[in-house]
């Protein structure tokens, strides 16, 4: 229909009125458990995978003979466990591999939504290579990628075959790896093993402007609440909490005012209370009158094992927190939903939450919405 990723609504909202488009609310509970089933799924089938985002992977398919057939295998079994049309590139690299994918889903009824590298002949190899943009190659954006133009690399064919030496010069060591990712060279290892991350963000747009200080702070309860529960499913803890709010940069009429600040914790938490009485004086410090807020959230850095050793603090209790009621919040979030257990600042107000009035049914994680045949 030609309508482009990150299209705004109201571009499109006269389709809607004639009959031609459906549109749907952000679903992030929805989405997230197809993207677990789906990754399930692939990861029958292969040794190992790594996960790149919602909905890709990477699979480690040392050993396996017939690579074609896994392809077909993967397609199918994803389709029917999960209901998600999927196409499978097959490379000796991640980025060819990348590179593989787009070209099995741009001409799917060809190739059967299956590209394989290394069953392609070097000529046929070519002619892949030429037909694509040099903005299909995975990292290569649209700034790097006119660059690149200038200097007369516009195809993957023109990037794979780049003077290397010079490519590094002008444009750095990461796009010299991707050029020898492309050349089947291995550069970019493949990550099994999930590694804890170093940094939670957390953060929404409103539903609506928001002027007082207390949506504000329902706001940021709830984004701490998640990212506190994050570090504890992870076995973490993060030894720097920060706040950040903004106005909407796109509303040129409005004032605007970004606020961020952050603090070094005395000592390192993953306790919901705790962190929310940080993040509430935060806020607070950075909050301004007489602006229109459309956006904040949470940060949470310097993220450590729980069980590490530290060194104590001569001035703070031997232990701060509340460790039992996290585990008895845990348990009940775990057994009765996330939204069961809340504090109470969370509750000041809800007219900072997203407008999702054609929000779909959570199909697969909630018992009253289950689909009925």
């Amino acid at each position: 229909m030609g309508i482009k990723m990150g299209v705004p609504y109201f571009q499109v909202k006269h389709l809607v009125k004639q009959g031609k488009l459906v549109v749907f609310s952000s679903n992030y509970e929805l989405y997230a458990d197809l993207s677990r089933r789906m990754m399930q799924s692939i990861a029958s089938l292969v040794p190992a995978i790594e996960q790149y985002s919602i909905d890709e992977c990477f699979a480690d398919v040392c050993g396996v003979g017939n690579l074609r057939q896994l392809g077909l295998d993967i397609r199918q079994r994803v389709l029917q466990w999960v209901g998600i049309p999927t196409c499978v590139g097959i490379a000796p690299t991640k980025t060819l591999a990348k590179f593989c994918n787009h070209l099995a889903k741009r001409h799917k009824d060809h190739f059967s939504g299956v590209v394989i590298w290394g069953d392609w002949q070097p000529d046929v190899q070519k002619r892949a290579l030429a037909s694509e943009p040099v903005t299909e190659i995975w990292g290569i954006g649209r700034r790097i990628g006119q660059k690149l133009k200038i200097e007369g690399i516009k195809t993957a064919w023109d990037f794979v075959n780049a003077h290397t030496p010079s490519l590094r010069k002008k444009f750095g060591v990461v796009v010299e790896r991707t050029q020898r990712e492309m050349q089947g060279i291995g550069c970019v290892e493949l990550h099994i093993n999930e590694e804890n991350r170093q940094n939670l963000i957390r953060s929404r747009s409103f539903g609506k402007m928001v002027t007082e200080l207390a949506p504000l702070q329902s706001a940021v309860t709830h984004h701490i609440t998640s990212g506190a529960a994050k570090l504890r499913e992870q076995g973490t803890q993060a030894h720097i909490a920060g706040v950040f709010i903004y106005t909407n940069r796109f509303r040129e009429d409005l004032a605007q005012y970004s606020g961020h600040k952050q603090i070094v914790l005395p000592q390192g938490s993953n306790d919901t209370i705790t962190l929310n009485n940080e993040a509430q004086t935060l806020l607070k410090a950075v909050y301004r009158q007489g602006y229109e807020y459309k956006k904040c959230g949470i940060e949470l850095g310097g993220i450590e094992p729980a069980h590490a050793f530290l060194q104590p603090n001569l001035w703070l209790p031997e232990s701060m927190g509340h460790p039992k009621l996290m585990t008895v919040w845990d348990n009940i979030a775990n057994k009765f939903g996330r939204n069961n257990m809340r504090l109470a600042s969370e509750l000041l107000a809800d007219d900072w939450t997203m407008t999702r009035d054609e929000l779909s049914p959570c199909f697969t994680t909630r018992w009253n919405e289950l689909p009925i045949i």
